[in-house]
């Protein structure tokens, strides 16, 4: 069935999805650490300046600022009761500035995840979980939003509770997962396992691929491992952080300049992404130069994994291995108890 993300794909080889909205709002005076969902309310022309600023740059898709809009996060910072409100505030805010601009720009409805366990290994049940997404795209859905981001997924129970939260608006759904642990995500889901399982859900994602992470060489990694395992109709999203994030002085900082996003939007593209953006870090001036560099190269070959860490930087081994077919059960299983520790002490 078509909708509005296969129609605007089908005039364009590839789309331009934003950059960054933590970076980009703690540059506009949000304290690390809070929330940025509020904003919607108490800030709306900083977060229409934050829509307006990518579109200028060149952005075909702009995610609302509702990544932690969901009940479980908010209630990290007492606002669980105001899902709703945030949601729709965030969608109507970009579905505003969006309307304004002479080409077509998609609104994107950002649904992070609930940062919760899930049973046995914690409370969350799949039936909650559901439910908690099925609120937050509900308002997103209302709001305007033209289809819905699930993003920075971990964990294969929390994809399927999301998307069938999802699936309650009927909008299209983008579906991307952080692979950071050996090649993998936290909780061991590795890119050709996640290509598979797109295939089998229902509802399936529109679109899918990888993002955040440790940087554009990894996220570069998983499009092509993502791309292996994927049919010829799929599309592939990239959507990787400027720079591999560092803490400095208590704060995260990416170092990645324009030249080297533009540089990995590039190799994302010949990888076998159709939409591409960046995460962390991500601001005006790097997604303009990602703009003006695709706008000029025509796809080309597939990269390999020498070309894409002398290019980018370092490949973590595991992500290397998965390129190069090398990847075991042991090690995905190893990947699995590390993301498992590390989810129980977040």
């Amino acid at each position: 069935m078509s909708n509005v993300l296969d129609r605007l794909l089908s005039t364009r080889p590839w789309l331009l999805a934003d950059g960054a909205t933590g970076t980009n709002l703690i540059d506009m005076g949000l304290r690390s650490g809070d929330a940025p969902e509020p904003w919607n309310v108490e800030h709306p022309d900083r977060i229409e300046h934050l829509h307006r600023s990518f579109i200028a740059a060149g952005a075909d898709i702009v995610l609302t600022n509702s990544f932690g809009g969901n009940f479980h996060r908010l209630a990290l910072h007492g606002s669980q009761e105001r899902v709703a409100e945030f949601n729709l505030a965030a969608a109507r805010i970009a579905r505003r500035v969006a309307d304004e601009s002479e080409r077509p720009i998609l609104v994107a409805g950002s649904m992070g995840p609930t940062g919760e366990l899930f049973a046995p290994l914690g409370a969350l049940t799949m039936d909650r979980a559901r439910e908690v997404f099925a609120d937050q795209a509900r308002a997103l859905a209302e709001g305007g939003a033209d289809l819905l981001w699930v993003e920075t997924m971990s964990s294969r129970e929390e994809v399927e509770a999301a998307l069938a939260g999802a699936d309650v608006t009927g909008l299209p759904v983008v579906c991307t997962l952080s692979f950071d642990t050996n090649g993998s995500t936290m909780m061991g889901l590795s890119p050709s396992e996640f290509a598979a399982l797109c295939r089998t859900m229902t509802p399936a994602p529109h679109a899918f691929g990888a993002n955040c992470g440790l940087g554009p060489a990894e996220t570069v990694v998983g499009v092509l491992n993502l791309a292996g395992a994927a049919r010829a109709t799929d599309v592939i999203v990239a959507k990787g952080n400027c720079g591999i994030p560092e803490y400095v002085d208590g704060v995260i900082e990416y170092g990645g300049t324009p030249a080297l996003m533009a540089r990995y939007a590039c190799l994302a593209y010949d990888a076998g992404a159709r939409i591409i953006g960046g995460c962390g870090g991500t601001t005006f001036d790097h997604l303009r130069a990602m703009r003006e560099a695709l706008s000029v190269h025509p796809r080309g070959a597939r990269p390999g994994g020498d070309e894409v860490a002398a290019t980018l930087g370092e490949i973590t081994a595991g992500g290397r291995a998965q390129l190069e077919g090398r990847m075991n059960a042991a090690t995905v299983a190893v990947g699995r108890r590390r993301g498992t520790r590390r989810r129980r002490r977040s």
